[in-house]
């Protein structure tokens, strides 16, 4: 099975110039914990509540921070067509439980989540991913910055 099969296609992207509060309005509206940050149509940074409460709150950085401050900008991805299984060994790899996807121009087209993958995906390569997810620490660590 390929990544477009299971991914979620209504992605909304926001600005780097955006405040925290307003990328925080939107993920409630949204009901979403991320999301991809986008400047001059292409993709710059992801942006989740973690970030928000870590790199955001608990340094002291108010409502008005701009999300350029507090973002993620080693955006990893994977493309459309590639494998599910393939996807989630990469998701276990980078300890990360959501993806932008990507078609082959480099453009967004949608994001897929851990939870997009257990529904589709096989139960025993969901649950090597977890795994390595659930680890400690690593590049995406919210320590690590």
């Amino acid at each position: 099975m390929k990544i477009s099969d299971c991914m979620t296609t209504d992605v909304q992207i926001t600005d780097p110039e955006h405040t925290l509060q307003d990328v925080a309005l939107m993920m409630a509206r949204l009901d979403t914990g991320v999301l991809p940050v986008g400047e001059n149509d292409r993709l710059v940074g992801m942006i989740t509540d973690r970030d928000i409460a870590i790199r955001g709150v608990a340094e002291g950085r108010g409502p008005k921070t701009k999300v350029r401050d507090v973002m993620s900008t080693d955006v990893k991805y994977c493309f459309e067509d590639e494998d599910v299984e393939d996807v989630l060994h990469n998701m276990g790899d980078l300890r990360v439980r959501r993806l932008p996807v990507l078609n082959r121009k480099k453009r967004l087209i949608g994001i897929i989540s851990l939870g997009d993958l257990a529904m589709k995906g096989s139960a025993k390569e969901t649950g090597k991913a977890l795994g390595g997810i659930s680890q400690r620490g690593g590049a995406h660590s919210q320590t690590a910055h």
